[in-house]
């Protein structure tokens, strides 16, 4: 199977389906549901879901108990599961059926020229607009049945799953409209079972506010049931006697809109989406309490097993896929995620100066992100708490490196918010300690190593955790979470440490969009704010180590990787735990074209750029070293900072407990095995 197939990476394609309905007209309606199987076929979807009681027309009351009218039902089932022999798409459609003496509400679940089973529909409306109760039987409580439909034979109940013995995850359970509103639906019990995506074939006539209504039922069960939910309501070409219809067509996958269609249409529409069948998988065995559940509503149900036999090529990928997934590219979530995070980081700080006791914070300031934005989220912490800015003992600590730009902007930052402030040289002190330790530097040599630089990183700490003692204040560390991630940090006496750490739950993506937040909402003086832009132009460096005139300073990013790219690793390996191989198949989609997808609200066009897989590869290496096999020990003696966001946080006592002496092999050799390497001329396997 090819790395660029989506089957290859555990995903699902599906659809949900909406044809013009012919008003009792079966043959009719038959052959629309074909016409949108060849299609749903050709664009390689597992799974489609049809609008309940598509074949006949929802709204024909009592022309659905004539025998004309059922016995075209069936010739039109008939049709439809002949025309199936010869795609992979597993079809659901709704149907009038007769069992025993009565007529169910059912969905057929069709399969390469057989019906797998035949589920009727439980709870049946019968208030205000609704009359289901004088046509139909209800299906609750049925299991274990047969059906016979003509010459077909299925298995017939509520108690049927049906499970893709080739695809791993991919389990459908089905309901039917009414089925979803009611409190302990069929789909938490199909869920429990082992269903993953969930379907729903709904009529629904449209009322003003029931869209609204049923996308947050759909959008819930699927949170609840941690599941896939694919929705599809009666369009046009019903009955509007009494009731109008919208078609509307959605698709969730654990609480999170995939797709939906346009509502209104005059004619059928397809809405597909990839459902991520792993990730599903990998929720329920993270959430133990999805089991637990299940343990204590334990049910009998049949699986039903079919061979999908998906495609092993490359059949694009319809699923938007952020390129910043700590960072919304929606303007009001992003709004939203950053007023969050800031009060987040706020609230946690002012909680810990009241739990101490403590009147005055002490903080590193380099006019980088980090500091910068710890900055700001103290001036804030010691508003709230009624204490004057000067509180704040800001202190400025050049090095060998430091710039004129990132020091000018850490002074004009500390003058701005009106902290106390001072500028502390470590120059001399560091090439006392390099002298005396016996480094080359303290011999006038220009060796500039790891020792060179972590002396530097280490006198600050130093300096800072002595005014600390010396004032009656805290440290407030500035490192954040992709730093922890990376490892890049100086551990112990180094700014891998701090008393209370603002930004260790804030990804370094983030905080650049946080700053600009900081700015458009007018939190400080239009003198911070200019500061503040100033700071956000600056590229990202440690400056510890010394460049000749004309030289570009020292990068970060040259070292550990774009943190774009590691952020994105980072989130999708401690909020998912994926593949490596997946993650760099979803990184390809989301950074190998600049024009396609969105970007953030005020993302600079000229730092908009694009990765080919050869650098979403190298970079994903380096984050698996670092992440598994290096930076641990830092990790698990990481101060106290708040978790800020659901993509989770790095510290020991939360989130991410692992040993500090582990192995990055398995990692890596998914990586090798099944992520195309362009530099070498033979082709790697793929899973």
């Amino acid at each position: 199977m090819s790395f660029h197939s989506i089957y290859a990476h555990g995903f699902a394609r599906v659809a949900a389906c909406v044809t013009t309905s012919h008003v009792a007209d079966p043959a009719a309606n038959a052959t629309a549901v074909i016409a949108a199987a060849k299609t749903c076929d050709a664009q390689s979807v597992a799974v489609a879901v049809f609008s309940e009681l598509c074949l006949s027309g929802y709204a024909i009351e009592d022309l659905v108990q004539q025998d004309p009218l059922l016995d075209a039902v069936e010739r039109g089932l008939a049709s439809i599961v002949e025309a199936s022999a010869g795609l992979m798409t597993v079809l659901v459609v709704g149907a009038p059926l007769r069992f025993g003496v009565r007529i169910y509400n059912c969905a057929v679940v069709i399969h390469r020229g057989r019906i797998l089973g035949v589920v009727p529909k439980s709870y049946l409306p019968t208030y205000r607009e609704f009359y289901e109760g004088r046509h139909f039987a209800s299906g609750a409580g049925i299991t274990g049945e047969a059906i016979a439909i003509g010459k077909l034979q299925a298995p017939f109940g509520t108690d049927l799953l049906f499970a893709a013995e080739d695809v791993p995850g991919l389990t459908i359970g089905v309901e039917i409209c009414e089925d979803m509103w009611i409190p302990v639906t069929p789909a938490s019990e199909l869920a429990l079972a082992g269903a993953s995506i969930l379907i729903n074939l709904s009529g629904s006539p449209i009322t003003i506010g029931r869209a609204r209504s049923r996308a947050l039922l759909c959008q819930s069960t699927s949170a609840r049931c941690l599941a896939a939910y694919v929705y599809s309501a009666a369009g046009a070409g019903e009955s509007t006697t009494d009731l109008a219809w919208d078609g509307q067509t959605s698709i969730y996958e654990n609480g999170v809109l995939l797709a939906e269609g346009e509502r209104f249409r005059q004619d059928g529409q397809i809405t597909m989406a990839d459902v991520d069948l792993d990730l599903l998988r990998q929720e329920r065995a993270l959430m133990g309490t999805f089991d637990d559940n299940r343990r204590q509503r334990e049910a009998l149900f049949r699986k039903v097993t079919f061979a999908l036999k998906p495609p092993s090529a490359d059949i694009g990928f319809l699923r938007k896929v952020e390129r910043f997934p700590f960072v919304p590219s929606d303007e009001h979530l992003l709004e939203q995620d950053c007023y969050e995070a800031y009060n987040i980081q706020v609230a946690g700080l002012v909680q810990r100066m009241r739990a101490t006791g403590t009147k005055r914070v002490v903080i590193g300031v380099s006019g980088g992100l980090d500091s910068t934005h710890a900055l700001i989220v103290a001036a804030k912490a010691v508003d709230l708490l009624g204490l004057p800015r000067e509180n704040i003992l800001a202190y400025t600590m050049p090095g060998f490196a430091t710039g004129s730009e990132s020091k000018t902007n850490a002074l004009a930052l500390m003058k701005a918010l009106r902290t106390s402030w001072q500028e502390l040289d470590i120059r001399t002190t560091a090439t006392q300690m390099l002298k005396d330790i016996g480094h080359p530097f303290g011999k006038g040599e220009k060796v500039y190593d790891v020792t060179f630089e972590n002396v530097q990183a280490g006198l600050r700490t130093d300096y800072l955790f002595r005014l600390a003692n010396h004032h009656g204040g805290i440290v407030i560390g500035t490192g954040d979470l992709s730093e922890l991630a990376l490892g890049w940090c100086t551990y112990g006496v180094g700014d891998q440490m701090a008393h209370y750490n603002v930004n260790a739950g804030v990804p370094k993506t983030l905080i650049q969009h946080l700053i600009r937040w900081v700015i458009t909402s007018k939190q400080f003086s239009a003198d911070v704010n200019a500061t503040l832009a100033s700071i956000l132009a600056a590229e990202i460096s440690p400056e510890l180590v010394p460049v000749k005139p004309g030289e570009k300073p020292q990068s970060t990013e040259a070292s550990v990787g774009p943190y774009e790219l590691q952020d994105f690793n980072l989130f999708y390996t401690l909020r998912f735990g994926m593949r490596p191989s997946k993650i760099a198949f979803m990184a390809l989609h989301a950074w190998k074209d600049v024009a396609d997808g969105e970007w953030p609200p005020a993302f600079p066009a000229d730092k908009r750029r694009a990765y080919d897989l050869a650098e979403i590869r190298r970079w994903l290496e380096v984050f698996l070293r670092r992440f598994f096999a290096f930076s641990q020990f830092k990790r698990s003696a990481m101060p106290n900072g708040p978790k800020v966001s659901a993509g989770g946080s790095l510290s020991p006592r939360g989130d991410w407990r692992a040993p500090s002496d582990s192995s990055a092999a398995a990692w890596l050799e998914d990586l090798e095995r099944n992520v195309p390497n362009p530099s070498t001329s033979v082709p790697t396997k793929t899973q």
